[in-house]
């Protein structure tokens, strides 16, 4: 994802120095999108095997996920790792084929390898239904159909909200689900994650569950 309202095209989310360096997401990273009065929370995650161990640590705490396939390429053995991640955990799949705008690239055939490898993942019928959406994100643009190009990604953001539910308000004690962890030399150190249940506030005494289940920290949040 990059700022267009910069003309050097920086880019929010893959901004580790190896990433840049790679041209790969190494660490997962969120970024938040206001779009028709919703707020769209992205994480982005890694999409090669070696860095699985990323994907499965942030798929819990999403509730859709976007397959991003290659319309050149099109699926590959990491398309399969995380893939597989997702239908076991009940998500029900956006696959946005990318790149559409390279030669001899093959839209429509990509997208029967994806249903192909759905079904062969055991996927439900329920997950077997999904909605695929073609562009190109080098170019800023999606569509529904791969040679009917648009002027912005507002197909892709519309299938967001008609295809990935809100998530359920719970009440009761507050319970975040931390996934990433960062430090600012500001701030402090940074927690991420998905609040499950309740409300949190600036200033608000909690506890803080360590790995073991048994280890627990008071602590107050700064902001």
């Amino acid at each position: 994802m990059r700022d267009n309202s910069k003309q050097t095209g920086e880019l929010i989310l893959d901004n580790n120095d190896l990433e840049r360096e790679r041209g790969i997401t190494i660490l997962s990273k969120n970024v938040s999108v206001i779009y028709k009065d919703y707020k769209i929370n992205i994480i982005d995650t890694p999409g090669h095997a070696d860095f699985g161990g990323e994907v499965e640590r942030v798929l819990n705490m999403c509730d859709g996920v976007l397959l991003l396939v290659d319309a050149f390429e099109g699926t590959m053995p990491q398309t399969r790792f995380v893939l597989q991640k997702a239908l076991a955990l009940g998500k029900k799949p956006i696959v946005v084929v990318n790149k559409v705008d390279k030669p001899n690239c093959r839209p429509e055939v990509v997208n029967e390898q994806v249903f192909d490898l759905m079904f062969s993942l055991n996927a439900t019928e329920e997950q077997l239904d999904y909605k695929t959406i073609y562009g190109s994100a080098k170019q800023g643009w999606m569509s529904h159909k791969w040679n009917e190009r648009t002027d912005s990604i507002v197909p892709l953001l519309d299938a967001i909200i008609d295809e990935i539910p809100e998530p359920a308000t719970v009440e009761g004690t507050p319970q975040l689900l931390i996934t990433s962890l960062e430090y600012s030399a500001y701030t402090g150190r940074i927690a991420v994650g998905k609040l499950t249940r309740g409300t949190l506030r600036a200033g608000q005494n909690v506890t803080l569950g360590q790995r073991d289940g048994v280890t627990m920290q008071k602590c107050k949040i700064k902001e």
